[in-house]
């Protein structure tokens, strides 16, 4: 049986790669055969093509060149990790994925979303997550949150979108709740807001509740 595959989306510093870490340890566990993985990069060739989107020098990157970029990454961690994963029945946890190009190159840059639509149709297939757990928290929160990290952890290398203005962040934040309205049967949206632990105990509980409806 194909496994399941699970997305986290939401704005710098919400809290994604925590909480979804924090799942995959409970679900291994649990015994169910689990794969971690992020976007962009997941493979060697992505996690080049990751340097150059998340470093700060190219701030004159086109962002058609930037949607492009994203959209070859993907394919090549489509076809080394995901795909395989899926198919010999892993639930695949993924740290953004598709949501997040229209979120950040079609609300963000303001690229148009048909055509951001057509290119992942392409890429993906038509493959869409079972589940997309999106961590909400207001732009200002999230962006404070992630500048302090970056400076905290020497993470400068790859703040290129940290350093967008908070007009940009609101736009992302916007975008995604509306992708959010538009798919309620896939999107699950969590407060993140709140403590690591309370946000972890409601992202288990929703997981836990579509893993036993796939059995």
């Amino acid at each position: 049986m194909p496994g399941a595959f699970i997305t986290f989306e939401g704005i710098e510093g919400s809290g994604k790669s925590t909480q979804i870490s924090r799942l995959l340890n409970h679900l291994t566990a649990a015994g169910i055969p689990a794969t971690l993985t992020r976007e962009p990069g997941g493979t060697p060739i992505g996690d080049q093509v990751r340097r150059i989107l998340l470093d700060p020098a190219n701030r004159l990157l086109d962002p058609t060149a930037e949607l492009l970029l994203y959209a070859a990454s993907r394919a090549q961690h489509l076809r080394e990790v995901i795909l395989p994963a899926i198919a010999a029945g892993r639930t695949v946890l993924c740290d953004r994925f598709s949501d997040a190009t229209l979120a950040y190159q079609g609300f963000g840059r303001e690229l148009p979303v048909a055509t951001i639509r057509e290119l992942d149709r392409i890429v993906t297939r038509g493959l869409k997550p079972r589940l997309t757990v999106l961590l909400d928290l207001p732009a200002e929160t999230g962006l404070g949150r992630a500048r302090g990290r970056n400076s905290s952890q020497g993470l400068h290398a790859e703040a290129r979108f940290e350093n967008e203005d908070l007009a940009f962040h609101r736009r992302v934040r916007d975008g995604y709740l509306r992708l959010a309205q538009e798919e309620p049967g896939r999107f699950r949206v969590v407060n993140a807001a709140r403590t690591p632990d309370e946000i972890q105990d409601e992202v288990r509980t929703i997981v836990d509740e579509l893993l036993k409806q796939s059995k």
